[in-house]
């Protein structure tokens, strides 16, 4: 059974005064399985955020249904929404999200803090975490006070915390320069090795080059897809590439 299963997702807005409804979704269909790391790309409007806000639990659909390990999100009610998402989902923003008033350690430690976990469980989680992401040394400084790239790693150790099952990244790395970007990538590859599911949204080439597959969303729909395979990055690159640019000049895909 595919971890993430979206089924036939349509999502229509309408305006407040009665205006033509705007469809950002229509008929969405994908699986992800478990320890994939999938990007998602597409146009500016194709739907690339809807999507995401809606796997989220942040906004539902008009129909159809997203079902993660086999439980439908958008059957969730509100008040078990907030508690669903901690304890299954982890969120790295292009914007970072930190507090400012809290400490690098205390940003981390937040989802277990409001999950009730132990002094000691938040502490054995937080070290090795750490460690990986190379922010021991900062643990008790601010948001204010590091670099962007710190920022984001921060980001991550606190989506890393609570387990989830899988991790939604929104243009992760759009706040970053370049030699952030890659090392943030760098360490997406290395978590996803040890298992970690990954859903990326990027407008990035050189970001979607580390993922294992690329879905690409055209008009609301799913336009193509890549598989990465034995490709290397360069050849992916291409592929990539090609790909947006049949999108953009409205070709039709070769099947």
């Amino acid at each position: 059974m595919p971890l993430l299963k979206v089924i036939d997702l349509k999502k229509v807005y309408t305006t407040r005064f009665g205006g033509h409804p705007v469809q950002a979704l229509a008929n969405v269909s994908f699986t992800v399985e478990q320890g994939e790391f999938v990007a998602v790309m597409g146009e500016s409007g194709a739907g690339k955020t809807t999507l995401l806000n809606i796997i989220a639990g942040f906004d539902k659909p008009t129909s159809g249904d997203v079902l993660l390990n086999g439980k439908s999100i958008v059957s969730i009610d509100e008040k078990e929404m907030s508690a669903f998402r901690r304890d299954n989902l982890g969120f790295v923003f292009q914007d970072f999200n930190l507090l400012d008033t809290f400490s690098i350690k205390d940003n981390i430690l937040l989802p277990l803090v409001l999950a009730g976990q132990s002094y000691r469980e938040m502490n054995e989680r937080l070290m090795p975490i750490a460690k990986k992401l190379r922010i021991t040394d900062i643990l008790e400084k601010f948001p204010y006070e590091v670099s962007g790239g710190q920022k984001q790693r921060t980001a991550i150790a606190r989506a890393l915390i609570t387990k989830p099952k899988l991790v939604l990244a929104d243009e992760p790395t759009g706040a970053l320069d370049s030699h952030a970007s890659s090392d943030l990538l760098r360490l997406f590859n290395q978590i996803n090795a040890e298992g970690q599911t990954i859903l990326m949204v990027t407008h990035s080439v050189r970001n979607a080059c580390h993922a294992q597959r690329v879905l690409f969303i055209k008009d609301g729909e799913v336009f193509h897809q890549l598989y990465k395979a034995s490709l290397s990055n360069e050849e992916m690159y291409q592929k990539i590439s090609d790909t947006l640019t049949l999108i953009a000049t409205g070709g039709v895909r070769n099947e």
